[in-house]
């Protein structure tokens, strides 16, 4: 799993502008490699740990300086790009100053193809499921809360995210979803992933609740210029004339949807959505031009006591 994480990085590489090359470069020459045979003995405190489930997917690990316990979780997803790393480290400054415990899972293709869909049978292993393991071994070691989870994800980590939420509202606190490219709607009628009616085909075990999973304080943030079709939205007729033609219309006529859906059960629900400004579809743009890290932070949690800033050091176990 950890051979298939780096080569991951490998293709990134490539993938990246010159500045992009810069970031990861700088990830790069800033690991630090060590080996532990006990769990408990290898947990180190404002290190960026590499971990791997057994059985499971690879996730980077942040614990904050003062510690893990009683600490609230925070979990970011990536995209189909698999940039997990780039995600952990651009949000660990903000982690460390909220005192927040980060994880950030590799969802590798194969066997997570369909992680954005949470897994569907036959489709992928269920990505859902091992977010759910990964959080409860983050408890055990660090006696964070993992009982109620913090979420942002972003391109395919927010479609994650937010179908992880309708299946799971009563582990979710807060959810943030970064620009979608497109998303589950609140409608019985339709078929998942357009809607929430579920088939046998599609998962064991999974249940839409909309009294619970509508009780999720939410909010999309979408970059101002993400309006482009570009090749990774999806762009079949079905969605673009249910949900719209960009991530930008998408996203508000999701809240929309998900607002009128509260309101129709009596609930008052915070539903948001955020453009940033001068961002399109890229999570490096949202985070330095659109100063997404600051504004998703916010949304989730209290404000930080104190500010600190992180001197990046990687553990790998």
């Amino acid at each position: 799993m950890l051979k298939s994480f780096f080569n991951s990085l490998v293709a990134f590489w490539h993938s990246k502008t010159w500045a992009g090359k810069a970031v990861v470069a700088a990830i790069f020459l800033s690991f630090q490699f060590a080996q532990a045979s006990d769990l408990n003995e290898s947990l180190q405190n404002g290190v960026m740990m590499i971990r791997t489930l057994d059985g499971g997917p690879a996730y980077l690990l942040y614990v904050p300086r003062k510690g893990g316990e009683n600490a609230p979780v925070f979990v970011t997803v990536h995209g189909i790009s698999r940039d997990a790393i780039e995600q952990a480290y651009m949000y660990a400054d903000l982690a460390e100053r909220y005192g927040v415990v980060m994880i950030a899972p590799y969802f590798s293709e194969p066997p997570y193809s369909d992680y954005q869909f949470m897994g569907r049978n036959g489709r992928g292993q269920r990505a859902d499921l091992a977010l759910d393991k990964i959080a409860d071994e983050v408890g055990k070691l660090t006696h964070a809360r993992t009982d109620k989870l913090y979420l942002f994800g972003y391109s395919g980590g927010g479609q994650f995210v937010h179908r992880y939420t309708l299946a799971h509202p009563g582990r979710v606190a807060k959810v943030a979803i970064g620009a979608a490219g497109w998303y589950t709607f609140p409608d019985p009628d339709l078929p998942y992933p357009y809607g929430l009616k579920v088939s046998r085909k599609d998962f064991s075990g999974v249940v839409f609740d909309p009294e619970k999973f509508l009780k999720v304080p939410t909010r999309v943030f979408v970059g101002a210029e993400d309006v482009k079709q570009d090749p990774a939205l999806n762009k079949s007729q079905r969605v673009v004339r249910s949900q719209g033609a960009t991530r930008v219309e998408r996203a508000q006529n999701w809240i929309a949807a998900m607002k009128k859906a509260a309101y129709a059960l009596g609930m008052q629900t915070p539903y948001s959505v955020e453009l940033l400004p001068g961002a399109g579809h890229s999570y490096s743009q949202s985070m330095l031009i659109g100063g997404m890290g600051p504004k998703v932070f916010s949304f989730l949690f209290e404000p930080p006591e104190i500010p600190q800033r992180v001197s990046m050091r990687f553990n790998n176990h």
